[in-house]
């Protein structure tokens, strides 16, 4: 039985033309990509690393990591302000105001501390040089991060980094300080930001959106 309908090749091409094309649309709504100069997140960790890099590091190792330690948690408070501000996810803003609160407080602890603490060793040249390539390594990482524009999204990217070389500070002091009040800090600054890296880690891992 001969079809009713007369074969046409360009009716075929065209079907498959709008195939990919409608394919291809699919793929760009995946992982949407955001330059790290148009990031205000990104700008705020910029801004928090230039500070540090620019801090004298020539006095006891426990008030380098003391003062080092207040301009990482503001760098912190600001990304949680923006978050707080744009972000959207419920359970990221309230990690962000979790954050806020803790290194507010940690900053008047670390502040009051630096103002009556009596210094008793000279400048480490290991420890500076300790958190010199700690800077160094999440100045790297934070610039390798892909960004989408989402403020959850690289919120959660920026401050697993922004933990992660808080916790590296807090190793080397642990290590070259003397002050058991700083170590004592230290040790709680480890386990609760390990603890907030594993949950930004798992919202990250349940709202990719790639």
């Amino acid at each position: 039985m001969k079809s009713l309908l007369p074969f046409r090749p360009w009716a075929i091409f065209l079907f498959a033309s709008l195939f990919l094309i409608s394919c291809n649309d699919d793929d760009d709504e995946g992982l949407q990509v955001q330059p790290h100069d148009q990031s205000v997140m990104m700008g705020i960790m910029h801004d928090m690393m230039d500070e540090m890099e620019g801090m004298p590091m020539n006095e006891d190792p426990d008030i380098v990591f003391a003062k080092m330690m207040m301009m990482h948690h503001q760098g912190a408070i600001e990304m949680a302000n923006e978050e707080l501000g744009s972000g959207d996810a419920t359970e990221i803003k309230a990690l962000a105001t979790k954050i806020k609160a803790d290194q507010q407080a940690e900053i008047q602890e670390l502040q009051m501390f630096v103002d009556s603490y009596q210094p008793d060793q000279a400048s480490s040249s290991m420890f500076n040089m300790e958190l010199m390539e700690s800077m160094e390594k999440a100045g790297k990482q934070s610039d390798l991060q892909v960004l989408t524009g989402d403020t959850d999204q690289d919120f959660a990217q920026l401050m697993i980094v922004h933990h992660q070389s808080a916790i590296e500070n807090a190793r080397s002091v642990m290590e070259h300080g003397t002050s058991p009040e700083i170590k004592e800090m230290a040790h709680m600054m480890i386990n609760a930001q390990m603890a907030e890296i594993l949950e930004l880690q798992d919202w990250l891992l349940a709202n990719k959106g790639y």
